[in-house]
């Protein structure tokens, strides 16, 4: 007798989009960021809204004449030059949204994302949440089911930081908590912050992140990832010999990246004469399980950085790290109070046209006011 097997297909369940996923694709609706990139290179990005219009001194174009359009249209301005209007990258957006500190850029945060391992459903401390631009990068490694809790001394760039990321994901993200204060002092808070051993990832974007060291090796799991981000060679140096000095660390690795573009054009293949050069430094260490010791280093230390015993020390005294000591330049009141408004109204108008969002795909809505971004060449301006 012959059995015939049977198999069960399992049942189909509604699948749910990822938060903002519905925003990158489909035609333009209003409320959209849009990217305008002119015949000679230079971008232009701009909100889309209803009876809205963007103006250049080479003519001026409708909102609705892109809206309802598939993503990578060409649209001609008033006096017949031509736009190609694509949706902006998240590395496109996070250098033209407002700001309030300066962003991490994309380089920056992609490696981040990598070498740190930031996976899907991973559990994340970020300090320094700045204008938001890296919180972006780590809730799309993270994911929905992941969580981000990310720690912001200034409130003001808190604010910032959350209109950014609403604008972008189309709402507040699941994943994501922010709290104002210090993670020094809030991570191991039984409210504020984690639970001891619970994170799997630590990242650091602040001025003094050595003062941090102690929270995060509490609150970082065996084995768990600390990567920092720091701007001046004077930082990386005393950071690196603060996770010698507290022993429950590997020994960190440091680097920095410098991207240069090239220039193609029929025979004409070279390097372009402009490139992205030193932002800062990365540098990565691992947590070592409770009482264990991390090997002796076997290479013979430079001259001085070691006692009469051999012992490795440190070169830093306790002075205190400033930004006027490191010549960070500050962001003025006025410029912060541009950017918060800047970025509520962008936020606001992403919500608004939700809100009135049609529940078919055919209805699209209609557009905000825009804003221009510098030439590409160039560092793009704060808008």
């Amino acid at each position: 007798m012959t059995q015939t097997a049977q198999t069960t297909e399992p049942a189909e369940t509604p699948r749910q989009h990822p938060v903002g996923a519905d925003l990158r694709r489909g035609p333009f609706r209003e409320g959209d960021r849009v990217q305008l990139t002119d015949p000679r290179g230079r971008l232009h990005t701009i909100t889309l809204a209803a009876g809205a219009s963007f103006h250049t001194h080479r003519g001026h174009l409708q909102h609705t004449q892109l809206i309802g359009q598939p993503d990578g249209s060409v649209v001609t301005s008033t006096s017949g030059h031509e736009y190609l209007a694509l949706r902006p990258l998240l590395a496109d957006h996070v250098l033209s949204m407002p700001r309030g500190a300066a962003v991490v850029y994309p380089k920056d945060a992609g490696q981040i994302v990598a070498m740190a391992d930031v996976f899907p459903g991973a559990r994340v401390v970020e300090a320094g949440v700045g204008s938001g631009a890296l919180s972006m990068s780590l809730l799309r490694a993270v994911g929905d089911g992941g969580h981000l809790h990310s720690f912001e001394r200034r409130a003001d760039f808190a604010d910032i930081a959350r209109s950014n990321v609403e604008g972008f994901f189309g709402g507040e993200h699941p994943a994501w908590r922010v709290t104002v204060g210090d993670l020094a002092e809030s991570l191991g808070d039984p409210e504020l912050g984690e639970e001891p051993g619970s994170v799997d990832r630590v990242v650091l974007d602040m001025l003094a992140p050595w003062e941090c060291l102690e929270a995060c090796a509490t609150a970082l799991a065996p084995g768990g990832v600390l990567i920092a981000y720091v701007a001046t060679a004077t930082q990386l140096s005393r950071l690196a010999e603060d996770l010698r000095q507290a022993g429950c660390w590997t020994e960190p690795s440091a680097w920095e990246s410098m991207v240069r573009g090239w220039h193609l054009e029929g025979l004409s293949v070279r390097p372009e004469h402009r490139m992205i050069g030193h932002t800062g430094f990365l540098l990565t260490a691992r947590r070592l399980a409770p009482g264990t010791t991390p090997p002796q280093r076997r290479r013979r230390p430079a001259p001085g950085a070691s006692d009469d015993a051999g012992v490795l020390v440190s070169p830093w005294a306790e002075d205190s790290f400033d930004d006027a000591s490191l010549g960070v330049r500050g962001t003025s009141d006025k410029k912060l109070r541009r950017s918060a408004r800047d970025a509520a109204r962008i936020a606001g108008a992403r919500g608004a046209a939700d809100d009135a969002a049609p529940d078919t795909a055919e209805d699209v809505g209609e557009p905000t006011g825009g804003v221009a971004q510098g030439d590409p060449d160039v560092t793009p301006r704060d808008v």
